[in-house]
C-alpha cells in the first residue's frame, strides 16, 4: 500500500512538539481521539486555531495553572516549547508538584485529616500546590481551624508570633507547616 503524503492529514500541533501526540483544542483542552480529526468535537474550534479572546481557557487539574491567552502552557521538559493541556498533564509525571500519593493516603472521602482537624481535601491540596488559600474561582471557602491556619501562614509565615493567638490556631499552624514540609520534601534537592 502506497501512502499519498499530500492527501494524508497532518496533526495540527506546535512545531517541535512530540510527533506521536494527537491534536489538541486550544480553547477547551480536549485531545482528539484520531490524528486525522480537524476540529474539536466539544467546542467546534479547528485544531491549532487560537482560542477566541474572551473564551474561558482550560486550567490544569494537577497544578491549577490556567492556560495562557494562546491556549498553551510553557513546557517544563523542553524550555521554549509551548504545549496543550494533555501534554502539560503528561509532563507532571516527570515534574510532580508534590507527593500526591502520600497526600492521598491521608484522605478520608472528600476530607483530609491534618493533625486533629479535618478540612476539605481539594482546598488543602490547592493550598499546598499554589499557596493560595482561596478555594478557587466560584468556590465557597470553608472557615475552620485548618483554613485559618493556612491564611495565617500565607500572611505571616510558619513561625509567626500573633497577638491574640489561640492554642488551637497555633497547633493548626504547626500541623499545616508539617504537612507542607512533608508534601514538598520529594521536590527539594538532596532529599
Amino acid at each position: 500500500m502506497i501512502l499519498d503524503r499530500a492527501r494524508t492529514p497532518r496533526a495540527k500541533t506546535e512545531p517541535g512538539a512530540p510527533p506521536s501526540r494527537l491534536p489538541t483544542c486550544l480553547r477547551c483542552g480536549l485531545e482528539s481521539t484520531r490524528p486525522e480529526a480537524t476540529f474539536c468535537r466539544r467546542c467546534g474550534l479547528t485544531y491549532g486555531a487560537p482560542p477566541p479572546e474572551l473564551a474561558d481557557l482550560p486550567a490544569c487539574p494537577i497544578c491549577y495553572t490556567e492556560a495562557e491567552p494562546d491556549g498553551r502552557f510553557p513546557s517544563r521538559a523542553l524550555p521554549g516549547l509551548r504545549v496543550g493541556l494533555p501534554e502539560h498533564r503528561r509532563e507532571h509525571e516527570r515534574f510532580p508538584v508534590g507527593d500526591d500519593e502520600w497526600l492521598e493516603s491521608l484522605r478520608e472521602g472528600d476530607r483530609i485529616r491534618v493533625g486533629r482537624w479535618y478540612a476539605p481535601f481539594e482546598q488543602v491540596r490547592r493550598y499546598l500546590v499554589t499557596g493560595a488559600v482561596e478555594g478557587g474561582h466560584l468556590r465557597r471557602l470553608q472557615h475552620d481551624a485548618v483554613t485559618l491556619a493556612m491564611s495565617q501562614i500565607k500572611r505571616w509565615g510558619t513561625s509567626a508570633e500573633i497577638m491574640g493567638d489561640q492554642p488551637d490556631w497555633r497547633d493548626a499552624r504547626a500541623a499545616i507547616a508539617a504537612l507542607m514540609e512533608r508534601y514538598h520534601r520529594g521536590l527539594l534537592p538532596g532529599r
